[in-house]
């Protein structure tokens, strides 16, 4: 399907701001919670695989935006991602990117007429 494809192409170059802001905005998400969120906030319209949330994960863990803490739920161990210091302000610095760059997408998709300066 063209349209999911589309979708996925901007998910990736998007995914480390998006999982940036979800961590920033709870205190620490498990890796299934992320992509019920996003599925959820999105209606559906954005799927994150856990081969596609996985290595960014572990990327920002490496990149010390991120720490992990594994705690015993029901019987199992579930691993925790939580924002550093530098991870929250990485959040508010790619979100505040993200949209600058997304408001000048609009401007350039916008009919030439009605693009407002």
């Amino acid at each position: 399907m063209e349209n999911s494809a589309t979708s996925n192409e901007y998910v990736r170059g998007t995914l480390k701001t998006i999982v940036l802001n979800l961590l920033a905005e709870h205190d620490r998400m498990y890796g299934y919670e992320i992509t019920q969120e996003v599925k959820d906030r999105t209606g559906g319209a954005i799927a994150l695989t856990f081969g596609a949330l996985y290595p960014v994960l572990h990327k920002l863990e490496q990149e010390g935006l991120l720490v992990t803490e594994s705690v015993e739920v029901d019987g199992r161990l579930r691993k925790y991602y939580s924002l550093t210091q530098p991870g929250n302000e990485a959040a508010r610095n790619k979100t505040n990117d993200l949209e600058r760059f997304l408001d000048a997408v609009r401007l350039l998709l916008a009919p030439r007429g009605l693009a407002t300066e």
